[in-house]
């Protein structure tokens, strides 16, 4: 598991959202995608439960893994690939039993030790942030860059998130992730299919450089 994560923004328009999506998928199947995770805090539980079967019908088009935030249910009524987990979001144990062989991701801020118990209830990769300064979440804790350089040793794939941007992005790879966990910076866009294009290449670039 490597490359653009995508997380869609609070979006009270499903309409609009979906296109924001559409142009972000363009160019999926040319490769760099990681997944593309589903998060509307503003949404009415209506309204979310048709943008996820939008959504991922759209991601299993294009070859893109679709993720749910928070909701274990919603995931598996959506028939989403997989469903992403914080602190407050239930038993990761639990979310393992419901999901089968889904994907099964689990936040865990600046914390080894989190992460070590997530990876072994269960989940298949785990999220560090916020790495800078971010809008969506501006009280969340800091992880800093020599974090994913230790969180290599856990041999699980590596989610960094919060306050990327495509100037910032290889600094943050070269440290350790696998993943960049993207909302501002790819859907405020002016041209969003370019600019996950643009973080698409850097997963390329860094492919080959490893080869």
């Amino acid at each position: 598991m490597a490359g653009l994560y995508a997380i869609t923004p609070d979006c009270a328009d499903g309409e609009i959202l979906l296109a924001k999506v559409r142009a972000a998928l363009q160019f999926a199947h040319l490769g760099g995608w990681a997944a593309l995770q589903y998060r509307n805090k503003a949404a009415a539980p209506a309204q979310r439960a048709v943008e996820a079967r939008a959504l991922s019908a759209l991601c299993r088009a294009r070859g893109v893994p679709f993720i749910v935030n928070d909701d274990v249910e919603l995931a598996l009524a959506s028939g989403a690939d997989g469903v992403h987990l914080g602190r407050d979001d239930g038993a990761l144990g639990a979310a393992r039993r419901r999901l089968g062989d889904r994907l099964l991701g689990a936040s865990c801020y600046d914390r080894l030790d989190v992460a070590r118990t997530a990876l072994a209830a269960g989940a298949d990769y785990v999220a560090f942030g916020s790495v800078y300064p971010s809008t969506t979440k501006p009280g969340a804790v800091r992880a800093p860059l020599g974090l994913f350089t230790a969180a290599r040793a856990l041999g699980a794939p590596i989610v960094a998130i919060g306050g990327i941007t495509l100037e910032r992005a290889g600094e943050i790879l070269r440290a350790g992730a696998d993943c960049l966990a993207v909302i501002s910076d790819l859907f405020d866009a002016p041209d969003i299919a370019a600019r996950a294009r643009a973080y698409a290449n850097l997963f390329a670039a860094q492919a080959s450089l490893s080869a």
